[in-house]
């Protein structure tokens, strides 16, 4: 637990379903936390959880985080740790008391609650009335989604702990509420104190993907040692706002302003206008400042009233996929596995000829080796070994099932090929539908061991947001000064990308402020959508974040139907900013001698 009365410091031990079992005990061994909290809700697991639970009534909710909280109460509890987790999935009453038992087994006193509300499948009719339409395509409600949930906020956890809970069990919110949650309960911050709810969003926002925060998926990857023992983030948080974002001491990893810039650009659209339940947020003025060793001070969050809706997602069923997978290797090997594929769609209609069913919906083809992921950005020649996968989807299960055993076959097709593991079975194939539900439909139920507890939600009167968009006034864009030399973007830029449903972003951040107006001037939208054009099917938006000398890129439509439909190799989108990176830029000639520019080869290269 913090020493420092003043400060409260929120732990992240878990950034998705099948984290480390190694972060809760790194956490309590820093002995710094006053709360932990696990995130576990992908877009995806709404889907896996209902399934579940369609099976087994009393499951639906994240085993392995629940698991683990109720295996380290007594630690919590002899440190004074609370624990917030939005583990309880679509069942968070049954992840409560699975706790609840742990603790009476355990001897240990510990209060337990639950929050409830978000789960609207039972509401279809009502919901029907409203004539709610789809945020992308504007189609209706779907008919019978295999779930629907909406996003609640940070009061009703805060409602929790307020009536004295020691673990909060959540369905689905907002991820970041799990830390505005803590804040606003330990220092009453009103529901209309626009801008410390959107520092407390922004403290949750680099939290509730973990180690992404600490080094997780940074750009300069190799600036540290290893990932094996990377440190979970924590945040030290003031009744002001300002936080630091810092690590335990000892851990792997680093935090500085490129990491916690990735991460806040990671997964967002336009940064003036971040819509959440508690505060539409303008992260476009953030500073982040390296205040001693792995500590960055975050400051300049500002926010606006909130939506006066509420996002729910559905998950839609949409058929079955599957993926199968050959290994090919020798003299051509990319031209062979290109020559498999067609033979293997081939012969595959001749089954469904037999079968009388109807073709693939669709049958996709990556030669990974070759940078199909790439497009015409490839610069692989004639590979000597590749892995050719298929993706496939089809209305029959039934069908795809016979199509699935034919692949394996092929190894006799071509010289060099074998097959790439056992046969693979179909799947669901889940869309994921969003909609904007009135938030006053929407009341949270919060119960502490069978107690019912009042929620202070957001009156509907302050839920005016988002409101008019800020004017920023960005770094005016310029083209490099000659002489001028012609580099890869990573040289003068850090990048990370993520997806938001079936579109994508791209955080591009300059290394350095000297940086930014080429990058402005170099990475348009337009350029964008021209080098990314064999992932997209929408268009590409650019919005400035003069604060953090950044740009982000949002992409409509990029993931070939989103993360939990796509058939792609990289169906989140995540190595779209590494693709972006390799981006050939003109730069002045004298920044070969930057301070700030990437050592990389084709810098070394071109410094003679």
């Amino acid at each position: 637990m913090s020493d420092n009365d003043d400060i409260v410091t929120i732990g992240s031990a878990a950034g998705a379903w099948g984290d480390t079992i190694l972060s809760t005990p790194q956490l309590l061994a820093s002995g710094r936390c006053d709360y932990i909290i696990y995130e576990g809700l992908a877009e995806i697991t709404m889907g896996i959880l209902t399934r579940q639970q369609l099976k087994d009534p009393s499951r639906g909710y994240a085993t392995d985080i629940i698991h683990t909280i109720a295996d380290h109460l007594g630690a919590y509890a002899e440190q004074g740790i609370k624990v917030i987790t939005n583990a309880g999935g679509i069942n968070p009453q049954a992840a409560a008391q699975l706790i609840r038992d742990a603790a009476a087994e355990a001897g240990l006193d510990i209060s337990v609650a639950s929050i409830a509300g978000d789960d609207l499948a039972g509401r279809l009719d009502e919901l029907r009335a409203l004539e709610l339409t789809e945020m992308t395509d504007g189609g209706p409600l779907p008919e019978q989604p295999v779930s629907l949930n909406a996003y609640l906020g940070a009061h009703p956890i805060a409602a929790a702990l307020d009536a004295g809970a020691d673990v909060v069990v959540t369905g689905r919110g907002a991820d970041s509420a799990l830390v505005l949650g803590p804040l606003i309960h330990e220092f009453g911050w009103a529901h209309d104190d626009w801008d410390r709810l959107s520092q407390g969003s922004l403290a949750g926002h680099l939290l509730e993907c973990g180690p992404q925060s600490t080094g997780g998926l940074f750009t300069d990857w190799e600036s540290f040692d290893s990932w094996a023992d990377i440190g979970y983030p924590l945040v030290e948080c003031h009744a002001d706002g300002g936080f630091v974002l810092t690590k335990p001491d000892g851990t792997g990893g680093l935090v500085t302003p490129a990491t916690a810039a990735e991460q806040l650009l990671y997964e967002i659209g336009d940064p003036t206008t971040y819509l959440l339940p508690d505060v539409t947020c303008d992260w476009t003025q953030v500073s982040l400042t390296q205040v001693g060793d792995d500590r960055v001070e975050i400051t300049g969050a500002r926010g606006r009233p909130a939506p006066p809706t509420l996002k729910a997602c559905a998950q839609v069923l949409d058929g079955y996929k599957a993926r199968t997978t050959l290994f090919v290797l020798g003299r051509n090997a990319d031209r062979k596995a290109h020559r498999l594929a067609d033979d293997i769609l081939a012969r595959s209609r001749t089954i469904f000829e037999h079968l009388g069913a109807e073709d693939f919906r669709e049958f996709d083809v990556e030669v990974l080796g070759a940078e199909a992921t790439y497009g015409a950005n490839s610069r692989v020649g004639d590979s000597r070994e590749v892995t050719l996968k298929i993706g496939m989807s089809h209305d029959d299960e039934r069908a795809l099932r016979k199509i699935l055993r034919d692949p394996p076959s092929f190894g006799l097709a071509v010289p060099g090929s074998s097959a790439g593991g056992a046969v693979p079975r179909p799947t669901p194939r889940m869309l994921l539908r969003s909609y904007l539900v009135p938030r006053e439909l929407l009341p949270a139920t919060v119960e502490i061991d069978g107690k019912h507890v009042e929620v202070d939600e957001l009156p509907v009167a302050l839920a005016t947001g988002p409101g008019e968009r800020p004017q920023i006034l960005p770094v005016e864009a310029a083209a490099a000064d000659a002489p001028t030399v012609t580099l890869p973007l990573i040289a003068i830029a850090h990048g990370r990308s993520g997806d938001k449903g079936i579109d994508a972003n791209i955080g591009i951040r300059a290394r350095h402020p000297d940086f930014l107006p080429v990058i402005r001037h170099s990475v348009t939208a337009e350029r964008v959508a021209e080098h990314l054009t064999h992932l997209l099917d929408g268009g590409v938006d650019r919005y400035d974040l003069p604060g953090l000398d950044a740009i982000n890129l949002h992409l409509h439509d990029a993931l070939g139907g989103g993360g939990i439909a796509s058939l792609r190799i990289d169906p989140q989108g995540k190595a779209f900013a590494q693709q972006l990176l390799d981006l050939p830029i003109d730069v002045p000639t004298s920044w070969l001698d930057h301070d700030a520019i990437a050592d990389i080869p084709e810098v070394t290269a071109a410094r003679g």
